[in-house]
């Protein structure tokens, strides 16, 4: 049998192993979200920014949502708490909000 001391350790080591994935997804929701907010069309016309836009959004909310997929396997629910994946669900919104502004 394992004691408790032995189990927390072994979180502590989940917690570590799924952090490098979460993190990723998370930066790369951040840059995409970046470039969603960054790019301006120069009008109505500018169809490549519009899509640029868009492409970015789709980015940021598909890795918003890997991120919330990850943490609602069973496995993790027990060692990584909501806040963990708050900031990739904010960028999600963020860009959600951007997406549906944007035309």
């Amino acid at each position: 049998m394992t004691s408790s001391r032995e189990a927390e350790d072994d979180r502590g080591c989940l917690r570590l192993v799924l952090a490098v994935p979460l993190l990723l997804l998370t930066l790369m929701a951040a840059y995409f979200c970046w470039t969603a907010l960054t790019v301006r069309p120069s009008g109505t016309w500018d169809e490549d920014a519009y899509g640029g836009i868009t492409l970015s959004c789709s980015l940021t909310v598909g890795a918003a949502a890997a991120v919330a997929g990850i943490r609602l396997l069973p496995s993790v629910r027990r060692v990584l708490p909501w806040w963990c994946v708050s900031p990739a669900l904010l960028l999600g919104v963020i860009a959600s909000l951007r997406w549906l502004n944007s035309g």
